[in-house]
């Protein structure tokens, strides 16, 4: 097993709703190499934001393990960060307060040269000591990736962090991540119900049923960066994850190809 490879083995979670057993995950495997970007597509409700925070160690399978780099994850740890749909930045905290918030006993110069690093690698530089309310919400998902990144993490987990932007910020955003990515090298787990997004980031995307969650199909994204959401490949592969979804209705026209 590599250094910093990332396996899911057999994970299954069941839920209590009611008083009768759902069961969320069945049998999940997945391996992911160190340094890969992986998407996670599905329906609404097929258990990709439960598997994500099982790998966070936020939620307790109730089969099969977790593991990084050979070791079993069992509960948080700062080698797994996490960014969600809303940024949770502290209203009541500076940005750079924010982003220093899992920097614990270190120098407070050292605390402040990482910080610094992290806010200029997220395009924030300058607004180090504004405060959540007086920045966009682009930029406040920009300030909950730094914190998630500022005590390099092996993996980064993202739980639809730009679901909630504007198009042309959500696309912006998708730009800067890849940046990061590339620069960083962090292995990056991406759960997202936009197909453009997972075919545009992605190195592999996994294709979820849902009811229970199960791995239907692993998908590589053979396509040279930059990426063109435009071109012929692209539009090809976008069709081969819809085709998932659109079983048993009549794909929509433009995915026709």
């Amino acid at each position: 097993m590599g250094n910093g490879e990332l396996v899911i083995n057999r994970i299954s979670k069941d839920f209590i709703v009611s008083n009768d057993r759902m069961s969320v995950l069945s049998d999940i495997s997945l391996n992911i190499k160190a340094g890969e970007f992986l998407s996670i597509v599905g329906h609404s409700g097929c258990g990709k934001s439960t598997l994500l925070k099982i790998v966070a160690g936020l939620v307790q399978s109730d089969s099969g393990h977790v593991s990084l780099g050979g070791n079993q994850v069992n509960e948080p740890n700062a080698d797994r960060g996490m960014v969600f749909q809303d940024h949770r930045l502290f209203p009541w905290m500076t940005i750079s307060d924010n982003v220093a918030l899992g920097l614990k006993n270190m120098p407070k110069r050292e605390k402040e040269k990482i910080v610094a690093e992290h806010l200029e690698l997220v395009r924030l530089k300058g607004f180090e000591h504004a405060y959540p309310h007086q920045i966009s919400g682009g930029m406040s998902q920009r300030a909950a990736i730094a914190r998630a990144l500022v005590n390099r993490p092996k993996v980064l987990l993202l739980d639809e962090p730009f679901g909630a932007l504007d198009a042309l910020t959500r696309i912006q955003l998708q730009k800067e991540v890849l940046e990061i990515w590339q620069k960083e090298k962090t292995t990056m787990i991406l759960v997202t119900h936009d197909i453009d997004e997972a075919i545009y980031l992605s190195d592999r995307i996994a294709v979820m049923s849902s009811k229970p969650g199960r791995i239907e199909d692993v998908i590589d994204v053979d396509i040279p960066r930059p990426r063109d959401r435009g071109n012929s490949e692209f539009a090809v592969l976008k069709k081969r994850v819809y085709s998932h979804f659109f079983k048993d209705v009549e794909m929509p026209i433009e995915y026709n190809i």
